[in-house]
């Protein structure tokens, strides 16, 4: 274990230069946002070319998915849930999954000590990856609404709102993803707890709510993505209740902004020890 001296810790604010007696101040801590910008573009360079495969995978399932159940479901609201779920399981696929897998690794292999010497706050660490595996859902979740829409003769005008319904489900999910990779002791268990996770996300999710019993409808509201999922469902009604599509929403940002914080926490927590 290395000992870092008084003088450069965090608290500081300046330092002795040799036996001079002359001090030098130490440079301004560095500001969240545009850490969170670095960590985004470095996280994004460097999994683009693995991550493409997986999301190809996380697209054809929940379209696979979408054309299974078109022999189940006819139309009406239960082809909106169908269509909406199969929408987010993109993202629960890559936020929830493999950000539990990827910190999980993380946490094992020893390189959360790579971040931990980096100048930036945990939260620009947490946020950035979070957001870089976020934006990779952004195109399979769009492919996967739009095949659905046109395998249920739904409307396409509102695709608009995955625009807010994507980072703020992806934000959610993301957090409890990193959650679960920098809380688990063992890497296996991360992939097992993320794994779950996106079943959960997949069931209860694409299967119509109303053919559910009370005890699993009660599960199912107490999962995040269940929120994106209704948000968008419900703007495939002739005249959509933007009252409810807005609370549905808030709801996502509100978990999103916990759960990040209790990723960041445990980021912390891991970073530490």
């Amino acid at each position: 274990m290395s000992v870092v001296p008084a003088g450069v810790l965090p608290g500081a604010t300046a330092v002795q230069d040799g036996g001079s007696g002359a001090t030098a101040a130490l440079g301004p801590r560095a500001r969240l946002w545009p850490s969170l910008a670095a960590v985004y573009r470095a996280q994004l360079s460097r999994a683009r070319v693995a991550r493409i495969p997986l999301l190809f995978v996380a697209t054809f399932q929940s379209v696979g998915i979408m054309v299974m159940m078109r022999g189940v479901v006819d139309g009406g609201s239960e082809a909106r849930y169908v269509v909406s779920g199969a929408s987010v399981v993109v993202v629960a696929f890559v936020a929830l999954n493999l950000l539990a897998q990827y910190f999980g690794q993380l946490r094992a292999s020893g390189g959360l000590d790579h971040y931990a010497t980096l100048p930036v706050p945990p939260a620009a660490v947490v946020l950035g990856v979070a957001a870089a595996y976020a934006s990779f859902t952004v195109p399979g979740t769009l492919v996967t609404a739009v095949s659905g829409c046109v395998l249920f003769g739904l409307p396409l005008g509102n695709l608009w709102v995955l625009v807010a319904v994507i980072p703020l489900a992806g934000a959610a999910l993301s957090g409890l993803g990193a959650a679960c990779g920098l809380l688990a002791p063992r890497p296996e268990l991360a992939t097992l707890l993320g794994q779950l996770g996106m079943s959960a996300a997949l069931l209860l999710g694409v299967l119509p709510p109303d053919r559910m019993p009370e005890a699993v409808r009660l599960l199912r509201d107490l999962l995040p993505s269940t929120y994106g999922v209704e948000a968008y469902a419900h703007t495939f009604a002739a005249r959509p209740d933007w009252a409810l599509v807005a609370g549905d929403m808030a709801v996502c940002a509100g978990v999103g902004v916990a759960s990040l914080a209790v990723a960041t926490w445990a980021y912390r927590r891991a970073a530490v020890r």
